[in-house]
Order: structure tokens, then C-alpha cells, then sequence
């Protein structure tokens, strides 16, 4: 098979092309969390800590000397990516909730039982004649 050929057959299948959209989905769903926790949830939470600014937390290990530049822990920005990831994890809980809720809504269709074969109705005929004939045998 030529890998044309065999690209192509790869490419169309269905689970590549649903991949394609979940993808582009969660880019855009990732910006949605992300404006939803730096221009929704922060401000308020700013204003609540007296505007303190998580990244500039830190302290010095060893001060800047002879050109090297100094050694530094920068607590505050993992405090602030923690916070982050809280925030944008409850957003996302949110919208999943959200969106579980709109779907639940939708009638759901019930599945019409499949007829049984013929094979299975002989069979099921046999069972009850041996059935039948075991009950009207005397013990």
C-alpha cells in the first residue's frame, strides 16, 4: 500500500477528525477559562488582598554581585499558579455542570429491543418442551 494512500485512509477516518475538533474546541474553551479567571475572578480577588501582587513575592538567596545576576525564590509566582489553576478548575467544574445540565434536559431515546432471531425462538421452544416434559414426569 502506498503511504499516500495510506495517509489518506488515516487522515479520513473518523476518530482523526474528531481529535481536529476537540482540539480546536479546547483551544477556545481555554480561552474562555482564561478570561473568565483574569477578568472575572481576579480583580475581585485583588481587591480582597489590598492589591497584592502574588508575583512579586520572593526572597533573595544571594545578592547580584560582579555581573552575575542574583539567586532568587520566587514563592509568589507559584502562588499565583496555584491560584490560577484553582480558579480556571473551578470554571471549567462550572461549565461541565452547566453543560450536563442543558443535556439533561434533552429527551433521551429509548432503544427498541431487537426482535429475537429465529434461532433463538426454537431454541427458546426446546427449553419450554423440555421444561414441560420434566414437570409432567412422576418423581
Amino acid at each position: 500500500m502506498s503511504i499516500v494512500k495510506e495517509f489518506k485512509e488515516f487522515a479520513i477516518k473518523g476518530n482523526v477528525i474528531d481529535m481536529a475538533v476537540g482540539v480546536i474546541m479546547g483551544a477556545a474553551f481555554g480561552k474562555i477559562t482564561g478570561s473568565l479567571v483574569s477578568d472575572v475572578f481576579m480583580p475581585p480577588l485583588g481587591m480582597l488582598t489590598s492589591g497584592v501582587d502574588f508575583k512579586e513575592l520572593s526572597f533573595s538567596l544571594k545578592a547580584a554581585a560582579d555581573g552575575q545576576p542574583a539567586v532568587v525564590i520566587k514563592y509568589g509566582v507559584f502562588i499565583q499558579a496555584v491560584i490560577d489553576f484553582l480558579l480556571v478548575s473551578v470554571a471549567v467544574f462550572g461549565m461541565i455542570k452547566l453543560i450536563n445540565r442543558m443535556k439533561r434536559n434533552e429527551p433521551v431515546p429509548v432503544p427498541v429491543p431487537a426482535e429475537p432471531s429465529r434461532q433463538e425462538l426454537l431454541l427458546a421452544e426446546i427449553r419450554d418442551a423440555l421444561r414441560a416434559r420434566a414437570a409432567a414426569e412422576p418423581r
